[in-house]
């Protein structure tokens, strides 16, 4: 059965079952959860080929994509009309080519995604989003302030990132990819974060405090 097609009759079904008892906020939440299901399908053609499940780096990449098409960035973060928006990793790259693979072919905002690695932080300001690799562990806070007052959203899967002021934090709980979003960080680097993106995340503030998840 094609996964794609089973979460799309599911979507139709949600549809219908939540407008009849009239819960809007609920119907919202139950899309949102869908269209991530649906975006986490978004993996290499031969991973689907081969009846694989995704690798946990694959369901990542497409996570990241999901994020970039659930939250806006303003226009002056973007140096011309044409400009593409780019994702970049800083770090040791744990994706290999499945971010490149992942992301070949796709657009955001009707501008092409262009994959970058970065050879140090400061690269980082050319960037829409910046993944910082646990390599870079050590190194969070001084990477957190150089990028955090530009429109750069800052993702990564170190335990604590978002409560130290990182933008969205990726874990990985029963085999299931979910994530936590400081909506301050968002704030300060000027980002527009949907509500359907919100309504799936642990919301996390500077001062540490969480709720929802």
């Amino acid at each position: 059965m094609d996964p794609l097609n089973g979460t799309r009759q599911s979507l139709w079904r949600l549809r219908a079952s939540t407008s009849t008892h009239g819960d809007e906020r609920a119907r919202e939440r139950i899309i949102a959860v869908v269209l991530v299901a649906i975006s986490m399908f978004s993996v290499p053609p031969g991973a689907r080929a081969q009846n694989n499940p995704p690798s946990d780096y694959q369901l990542k990449a497409a996570f990241l994509f999901n994020f970039a098409k659930f939250i806006d960035w303003p226009g002056s973060s973007f140096a011309s009309p044409q400009s593409p928006f780019a994702i970049c990793v800083l770090g040791q790259d744990p994706f290999g080519s499945v971010l490149d693979d992942t992301l070949r072919g796709k657009t955001v905002g009707g501008r092409s995604i262009v994959v970058r690695r970065l050879k140090n932080k400061a690269e980082g300001q050319r960037c829409q989003m910046v993944f910082v690799c646990s390599s870079e562990s050590g190194h969070l806070a001084e990477i957190i302030r150089s990028l955090q007052v530009e429109n750069v959203l800052l993702v990564a899967e170190s335990t604590g990132f978002a409560a130290s002021g990182g933008t969205i934090e990726l874990t990985l709980e029963d085999n299931h990819v979910r994530f936590a979003i400081n909506t301050d960080a968002a704030d300060r680097s000027g980002l527009t974060v949907s509500s359907k993106l919100l309504a799936l995340a642990k919301i996390v503030h500077d001062q540490g405090h969480s709720k929802g998840g």
